[in-house]
């Protein structure tokens, strides 16, 4: 979630985005909740964390975080930013990470 923050930070600071725009089409509420509901997807991921037992919380993190890596590895070829591409590497690793801890958790 902080690499897509960060991204976006980056992205109004270098000027590489239009107001209201989601991929150079107007953006509706409906888009804006999606994205909202994608953000909040690694924050519901640490709180059930904390109270979600083994193995439910297991089979959470590997569905999420690679329905998540899936999103990402879309989205890497629609940006021209090497910062923007920089940071979807970076979650494509925590992603694959996540995975790989909650398969190997005994």
């Amino acid at each position: 979630m902080f690499t897509y923050l960060l991204g976006d930070v980056l992205r109004i600071f270098s000027g590489d985005f239009k107001a209201g725009e989601m991929g150079g089409v107007q953006a509706s509420q409906a888009m804006w909740l999606g994205a909202a509901l994608l953000m909040l997807i690694p924050i519901v991921m640490l709180v059930l964390s904390l109270l979600v037992g083994y193995p439910v919380i297991r089979w959470v993190n590997i569905i999420a975080a690679g329905l998540l890596f899936v999103f990402n590895l879309f989205g890497l070829p629609t940006y021209p930013s090497l910062y923007d591409r920089f940071l979807i590497v970076v979650g494509l690793v925590w992603n694959a990470l996540t995975v790989w801890v909650a398969w190997n958790w005994v």
